[in-house]
């Protein structure tokens, strides 16, 4: 018997793939609790429709990342940060402040995705990575100066 999973099902599969499975299974488990639904033509056509619309909404989503990248490249960051001799600062800049300065410019970015390998320590700019989408990455400019 044809099936749509509805949710991930371990050993038999990922959400909307249509698996052949016993009836016994299909009927007793899988539809009785929900987990899936018979592979019939309406079903069949409903699956298809939601896939198309999560790919268009996978698309926009990657456009609007684009386009957000352009934006935030032609953009810098101004940081003040305590700072001794020879441009040291006492501390460092991390993501977060990085995150609260793009805020206060309009920008909402999760700190998370602002990739500062090591600490910024130094005055100047520094190109920082960020990831706004798995196949998105912009390079920000972050301009520390001293307090």
């Amino acid at each position: 018997m044809k099936v749509i999973l509805k949710e991930d099902v371990k050993g038999q599969g990922k959400k909307g793939e249509v698996k052949d499975v016993s009836e016994g299974y299909a009927r007793n488990y899988l539809i009785k609790h929900g987990k899936a639904v018979e592979a019939t033509k309406g079903n069949m056509q409903k699956l298809e429709q939601e896939q198309e619309q999560e790919r268009q909404k996978a698309e926009q989503e990657l456009r609007h990342a684009e386009q957000l990248k352009e934006q935030l490249e032609n953009t810098k960051v101004a940081v003040t940060a305590k700072a001794g001799e020879g441009g040291r600062l006492f501390g460092a800049v991390s993501n977060k402040q990085i995150a609260e300065k793009l805020k206060d410019m309009g920008f909402f970015i999760d700190k998370r995705k602002i990739e500062v390998k090591d600490p910024i320590r130094t005055l100047g700019v520094t190109k920082v990575p960020v990831k706004l989408h798995p196949k998105v990455t912009a390079t920000l400019d972050v301009h520390v100066t001293e307090e």
